[in-house]
């Protein structure tokens, strides 16, 4: 994947824009559990009483505060608060939301900072909870056990029915009263902080009440308004969830398109040399599924590997902050989880590495067999073909079920995994909740904060076994994209003289295929000159196609050269080359599409009457035309719905639309009967008459009227002339002409 990074980095602005809703969106969803935390430790188990230092406060409760209070924290306490006397207009603003303030004296907190705020806190917790426990007593005797402890608790109900315990407080000695404080003050100290909070809390609602606060309204009041951001933050989490979904949508499909049509015009580059170490099957599937893997972890990297960090870190940092006991349960949950993914990984890799192959052997296969369809029923081998197939079909079908029943069985086992975590910590944190050391909300936020936190490792986990598929599937395709060109264009190409003439020579041409011991062509020495057409005969493999393959530059030669109008091709930019050139190979290949769009292939704006005029001269009028839609005439790909002859006839017209100064035709009459194969040769002696044309063929009647005629025997020139000179001249000529022609035709 790292070879790939440059068709990456172009979109880095998607990404860092997605790595940003990213994190407002893993932020929405780490709050909402808190804030669920919050309507039921607050909203419903408190009333909507969020604070433990009252706005209002009875005179009178303050005074029995002050008793559990030091000197510095009365005083810290009464100058936060500011005393209003009923009657008075200040007291008549606080009626509304506290009725009682209008019956006796209260006090009003004034506005404070931060660190103010904090230190009255501390000032405020424990004297309120002591001052709620007393309170407790008559009426709820267990809780005001937990709240002042059992040993006081005990000693409190020996009182008379009716006695006030704070009114008796005042007048014990101030030793006795000293080692109750600090018995008091013990036991709150061995109370866990947000229970001790949660105590303080419900004092603040207790007081409220007593100033008759309507809490029904209070706590409606706030869980409408906690709700209301979980409602705002769970759209939130929606709307960014689908622009970066949007985002890496448009990432990885950009990265796709980029590196397919990369490959394609690398591909489009290829000489022969190149394409004997890619095969076709492979580069299909190179452009194709690979792209698509790599396409796909790509959109899972940016949506899930970035967003699982931040979900995991952030969701153990907030479920230990709910509770510090039962982080174990996490720790424990996640390792068995990480365990069985690894041995996923270890399991399926292997098979992920083979698995292309696979598809590459399938490819080919069905290649070779519709390709070759026509042999395989002229031999009756369909049920070998059936039988080669089935075996590379069953082979990537094992392959593939193998992978699907490793990821498939992770499922249950994590679904198992994350059901006994759930369970667990209900059975742990009931017993906590039951020692009043958790509270309901935060054990359910514990749980939820649980559930994405192995979500999150689940996730980064199932990526370290799709990655490596797709950096299998990236170095396939970086292999491609990093294969050296053979055939380059020079740093700074000549120019054809203009006109360009067309003149072809090769001077003491040598070649040899990359990777071969032994040259194929020796020697070949030649002059083709416009308006004469040149052939190229001999047996087969003798190097026919190959020489005048050497002229596009389709193979380079190892010696000697080939020039252009004395221009050396090899200084040309290849382009230029081969728009002077019009070649028809030996088997006419067509594009899908319409005829007239295969016809201005090589020259797109010719004009219609030009195109008619190539058909007409390729003999080929007579199956266009004669169809409802000539020139629109569907064309399939391959041209599959014409036969060998008039494929071969529509190439011969699409090289003659481009009117170049040089035609090679590389044995593109084969497929012809003599009778066509005479007329079309008739007709296109007077239609490039002035071009430079050589023919490739075996048969002697083709090339017989040539101004000139090459023969060629394992890749050497034994002969050169024409017709009647070679007759007496050239052995090997006189041989495939008296095998071909009559006595009277040699005569």
């Amino acid at each position: 994947m790292k070879r790939l990074l440059p068709y990456i980095k172009p979109y880095w602005l998607l990404i860092v824009l997605a790595l940003g809703l990213l994190y407002v969106m893993a932020s929405t969803d780490l709050a909402l559990p808190d804030y669920l935390s919050q309507i039921i430790n607050i909203g419903i188990q408190q009333n909507g009483v969020d604070t433990t230092i009252p706005e209002t406060i009875r005179a009178s409760s303050l005074d029995k505060i002050a008793l559990f209070q030091s000197e510095q924290e009365r005083a810290e306490t009464l100058a936060a608060y500011e005393r209003i006397e009923p009657g008075t207009s200040e007291s008549a603003a606080l009626v509304p939301y506290y009725p009682g303030a209008s019956l006796q004296p209260v006090y009003k907190l004034k506005p404070l900072d931060a660190s103010a705020t904090a230190s009255l806190e501390k000032a405020l917790t424990k004297p309120l909870v002591i001052l709620y426990g007393f309170q407790m007593m008559e009426q709820n005797p267990e809780q005001a056990s937990s709240l002042v402890g059992p040993e006081l608790a005990e000693k409190l109900k020996s009182l008379p029915a009716g006695t006030d315990p704070l009114s008796l407080f005042t007048q014990l000695p101030e030793a006795q009263v000293g080692q109750i404080k600090a018995a008091l003050m013990q036991h709150l100290d061995s109370l866990e902080g947000t229970i001790l909070r949660q105590m303080a809390v419900r004092a603040v609602g207790n007081e409220y009440s007593t100033l008759g606060v309507n809490l029904q309204k209070n706590q409606t009041n706030y869980i409408l308004r906690i709700g209301g951001r979980m409602i705002l933050m769970a759209l939130l989490a929606v709307v960014t969830s689908i622009m970066v979904s949007y985002l890496a949508s448009r990432t990885s499909a950009g990265v796709a398109r980029d590196i397919r049509a990369a490959v394609f015009e690398k591909v489009s580059r290829f000489s022969s040399a190149e394409f004997d170490n890619f095969s076709t099957n492979t580069l299909i599937t190179r452009t194709t599924n690979d792209v698509s893997q790599v396409q796909q972890v790509i959109f899972m990297v940016i949506r899930m590997a970035f967003t699982a960090p931040i979900m995991g870190i952030g969701g153990v940092i907030r479920a230990i902050d709910k509770s510090p006991n039962m982080w174990w349960l996490i720790a424990l949950a996640v390792g068995i989880l990480i365990m069985f993914i690894m041995l996923a990984f270890t399991l399926a890799l292997p098979k992920f590495k083979i698995m292309q192959k696979l598809v590459d052997r399938m490819n080919l296969v069905i290649r070779e067999n519709l390709s070759g369809l026509m042999v395989v029923r002229a031999f009756n081998k369909q049920d070998f073909e059936e039988q080669r197939f089935d075996k590379a079909n069953q082979e990537l079908t094992g392959t593939t079920r193998f992978i699907g029943r490793v990821l498939i069985g992770m499922f249950p086992l994590i679904s198992l995994i994350m059901t006994g975590l759930s369970v667990a910590i209900i059975w742990v944190g009931a017993r906590e909740v039951a020692a009043s050391t958790l509270q309901v909300g935060n054990l359910i936020a514990f749980m939820q904060y649980a559930t994405q936190i192995m979500f999150s490792f689940m996730n980064l986990s199932m990526l370290f076994i799709f990655i490596p598929r797709a950096a299998i599937s990236g170095d396939r395709i970086a292999d491609v994209l990093e294969t050296p060109i053979f055939i380059q264009d020079p740093a700074e190409p000549k120019k054809l003289p203009e006109p360009v003439q067309g003149k072809v020579e090769f001077l003491n041409v040598d070649f040899r295929y990359p990777d071969a011991e032994v040259d194929v062509l020796h020697d070949i020495s030649f002059t083709a000159l416009p308006g004469q057409v040149t052939s190229l005969i001999g047996s087969t493999g003798s190097g026919k196609s190959t020489v005048v393959n050497l002229i596009p530059r389709f193979f380079e030669v190892s010696k000697g050269s080939i020039q252009i109008d004395g221009v050396d091709i090899r200084s040309l930019n290849q382009h230029d080359l081969r728009e002077r050139i019009g070649f028809v190979p030996q088997k006419g290949q067509l594009f899908s599409g319409t005829i007239d769009s295969n016809m201005r292939i090589g020259k797109p704006d010719v004009d219609p009457e030009a195109v008619r005029e190539a058909i007409e001269t390729a003999q080929a009028a007579d199956f266009v035309f004669g169809k409802p839609e000539g020139l629109e005439a569907e064309v399939a790909q391959g041209g599959t719905n014409f036969s060998g002859g008039q494929k071969q006839r529509l190439s011969i017209a699409r090289a003659l639309v481009k009117k170049p100064p040089i035609y090679i035709f590389d044995d593109s009459f084969s497929a012809l009967d003599f009778k066509t194969d005479a007329t079309l040769r008739q007709a296109l002696k007077k239609k490039v008459g002035n071009s430079t044309v050589l023919i490739v063929t075996q048969r002697v009647a083709t090339a017989k009227n040539s101004d000139q005629i090459l023969v060629l025997d394992n890749g050497r020139l034994i002969g050169q002339g024409t017709h009647q000179e070679l007759l007496k001249t050239c052995l090997t000529y006189q041989e495939i002409a008296s095998s071909q022609l009559s006595k009277e035709e040699l005569a």
